[in-house]
């Protein structure tokens, strides 16, 4: 039973009991046959660095590991279809994976019940594991002896598993104690659904020559020959009658069936179970289970389940399940009008676009994409409120009808980020709470980011110029809109220009406006420097009209910016950015989104060890935030549980930062950090590389805890060091690395308040 279970299960369980990383394990003896061995197993998702192996051992050593420590990990109600409580009994701690319940049906206990269907009068005891199982209501022109066993009770603490065997001959039920020891011989205190042998033979009237070879020296229920080859109903009765349950046998019916059928041991059955079609067998129960599943969502409302996943399930099996992806579509029409106020419309694209994908309509599924997009953009737009009215191109202020003052300068710094990034980032932020601890920092003795804003006289348009000597001059106002090329250098200044209302002011008529943005930091950097130049920018243009251009209403404005823009992203960059210091930022949805920033007491002592201890490393490796957030985004939208978990945690981890910090206990932030780590990894397997790899292998000696600031994928490394002296070991170790890393270790200071 433990090999099939961990043959079954391994695909539902080990993502989370077996993490690591591709490139890693690239490198590793068998590496590539095993990251191969897991793609066709569709588990690309890894979330930490090390591996950590959970053994099963014995049938109870599972039920143990499902109901313990690790029972957080598992769903116990994953790929199912379970009838109302009413109308069945299940326990609450019973663990049912990729099963079909029905109703009538009673399960105990701390059970598991995986890949089997249950209907009819169905009674599984508290501590049973049930396994490829398939019991229906028995029918009336069954034979008298099946009739007569109205009810299939399973006692506590036992199992039961169905296999196929080779070469077409037929099923096999087995069933046994969950504390039997198949090797544990009859002399030995050996015993068969929890009881001594001895008490069985006598139980069932039967001789241990009926069961066993004169040449078995051991005799144990490895080699007893007590499983039949027969019809599903039958074996039940069989099984009944063996598992020693009372009157099933008045009359020696069951008895004379088992005698005279052809019967199996479990060494036996080892040798000849049909793995293949075990497999295919278990793939088909899914694939419907699925298709049941996905139209109970879809004739529901579609809220909760991963509906790309269900496809993924489907397909493959045969070619009846794209027919049911196009019969899902249908329901469509109506739906949007039954659940405007409840279902999101992005999520209801998104759900669309994967069911026309699953049909094999790519090029309608592509023209929906971008209805997923624009409803995230709008959905955060409408979710922002700032200042005393909304924004519109076609709002006017005025002070006497000039722009005050005439020039505007905001230099502002950088954010590195502790834990929580992901939790602040549409639609999650819309639709459940967030938090993110970051700080914001100054490199190499300035603040890096900033702009200019100035009233002009000399021109009536708008000139934009940038860092890199890009200047742009627009005299036609209107020429400014959305959406933008994504190859266009100045959409980031466009966009704060449509946000905050400017285009609208009625001096634009009689004077121009000049905008100049610089960014001294690598370009990829992961500091959140796109969002920050944004939120120098709107604050500028907010100042020059006068207008509400406290921090708050900026960061809210730079989240609509962010989706004009066409890049996504969430409020942690700017937050990061405007407020100095550390801080633990947390954002409540609703209508407007709300935004918390708790700023860090820190004290000097914490500040100055920080500085000493936190290595700030450019890893020379540039990154395309909004590429990885376009694919965590599509993840949550299709409502992939491991990553709404995983989100989840990172706030949580964020709040047991800010704790630690309070209490001076950077040690502790290191080890948030490793986790924040392992679960960005999950949340995309590709935001590590090959030198970032090395990079923290090297580190690792040194440090309590790393991670790439951001998204991932290159740019800027954290680096806490175990003490000041390990820092400065670890710098020069840097410096002298044998392995030439080509990286940058930038001096740096935590951006504190400016004295009032």
């Amino acid at each position: 039973l433990v090999n099939l279970l961990q043959l079954s299960l391994y695909e539902d369980l080990v993502a989370a009991w077996v993490p690591t990383r591709h490139e890693w394990l690239r490198d590793r003896p068998f590496g590539k046959e095993l990251i191969a061995a897991l793609g066709r197993h569709k588990m690309f998702s890894f979330c930490s660095y090390d591996f950590s192996f959970l053994h099963f051992g014995t049938s109870a050593e599972v039920l143990d590991h499902l109901a313990g420590s690790y029972s957080g990990l598992v769903g116990r109600r994953h790929m199912c279809s379970v009838p109302e409580t009413t109308a069945c009994d299940i326990a609450a701690t019973t663990v049912i994976l990729c099963s079909k319940i029905s109703a009538g049906v009673s399960i105990g206990e701390d059970s598991l019940v995986y890949d089997s269907s249950l209907s009819g009068r169905v009674r599984i005891g508290s501590q049973s594991i049930v396994v490829g199982v398939n019991i229906h209501e028995l029918h009336r022109d069954s034979p008298q002896i099946i009739r007569s066993s109205t009810c299939f009770t399973l006692p506590d603490r036992h199992c039961l598993w169905e296999v196929p065997l080779v070469n077409s001959m037929g099923r096999v039920m087995v069933y046994c104690g969950l504390h039997d020891n198949p090797k544990v011989a009859m002399n030995r205190d050996g015993t068969f659904c929890g009881k001594p042998w001895k008490n069985v033979l006598e139980g069932l009237k039967i001789q241990d020559t009926d069961i066993w070879d004169t040449s078995n020296l051991d005799k144990c229920l490895w080699n007893a020959r007590l499983f039949p080859i027969m019809s599903p109903p039958e074996m039940l009765s069989v099984g009944l009658w063996l598992m020693g349950s009372s009157g099933r046998d008045p009359d020696g019916k069951v008895s004379r069936m088992w005698r005279q059928s052809r019967r199996v041991s479990l060494e036996e059955l080892h040798r000849s179970i049909d793995y293949h079609q075990l497999c295919v067998d278990s793939a088909k129960h899914q694939a419907d289970l699925a298709a049941a599943v996905a139209r109970s969502c879809m004739t529901y409302g579609l809220l909760g389940r991963n509906l790309f996943q269900l496809c993924e399930d489907m397909l493959g099996n045969d070619s009846s399940s794209v027919e049911v992806c196009k019969e899902l579509l249908t329901f469509f029409p109506s739906h949007g009008d039954q659940y405007s106020g409840v279902l999101p419309p992005s999520r209801g694209y998104q759900v669309k676009m994967d069911l026309l994908r699953a049909s094999g309509d790519v090029s309608a599924a592509s023209m929906v994409e971008e209805k997923v997009w624009a409803s995230v953009a709008s959905e955060t737009a409408s979710a922002i409120k700032y200042g005393s009215k909304e924004s519109s191109s076609s709002a006017t202020t005025s002070s006497n009808g000039n722009l005050r003052p005439k020039k505007a300068v905001v230099e502002l710094p950088v954010r590195v980020d502790f834990v929580g990034g992901w939790s602040d980032t549409p639609p999650w932020s819309l639709e459940r709470p967030g938090c993110v601890l970051n700080m914001a920092i100054s490199l190499e003795g300035r603040l890096p980011v900033g702009a200019t804003t100035e009233a002009t006289e000399d021109h009536h348009g708008v000139l934009i110029e940038d860092d890199a000597d890009r200047k742009v001059y627009i005299d036609d106002l209107s020429s400014i809109s959305c959406p933008f090329k994504e190859d266009d250098p100045f959409r980031l200044v466009k966009s704060a220009l449509i946000v905050t209302g400017i285009l609208g002011h009625e001096m634009l008529s009689t004077s121009g406006l000049k905008i100049r943005t610089w960014a001294n930091v690598p370009r990829g950097s992961g500091l959140g420097t796109s969002s920050i130049l944004a939120a120098a920018v709107v604050k500028c243009l907010f100042q020059l009209m006068e207008d509400d251009g406290g921090d708050d209403n900026v960061a809210r404005a730079v989240l609509v910016v962010e989706q004009i823009m066409g890049t996504g992203g969430g409020w942690q960059d700017q937050i990061g950015g405007l407020y100095p210091g550390i801080k633990c930022t947390q954002s409540f949805p609703g209508q407007p989104l709300r935004l918390q920033v708790v700023p860090l007491l820190a004290s000097p002592q914490l500040i100055q060890e920080l500085e000493q201890r936190l290595l700030v490393v450019f890893t020379g490796q540039v990154r395309l935030a909004h590429r990885v957030l376009e694919k965590v985004v599509t993840r949550y939208l299709r409502r992939d549980s491991l990553l709404i978990s995983s989100i989840r945690r990172l706030a949580e981890l964020a709040r047991a930062g800010r704790e630690a910090l309070m209490n001076g206990e950077v040690d502790e932030l290191g080890g948030i950090m490793l986790e924040a780590w392992g679960l960005h990894q999950e949340l995309d397997p590709f935001c590590s590389n090959r030198l970032v790899d090395e990079l923290f292998a090297l580190a690792d000696p040194y440090c309590c805890g790393y991670k790439l600031v951001g998204a991932g994928g290159g740019g800027f490394a954290l680096l806490l060091a175990r003490s000041p002296g390990h820092a400065v070991d670890l710098r020069r170790a840097l410096r002298d690395s044998a392995a030439g890393l080509d990286v940058t270790v930038y001096d740096w200071n935590v951006a504190v308040p400016l004295p009032r």
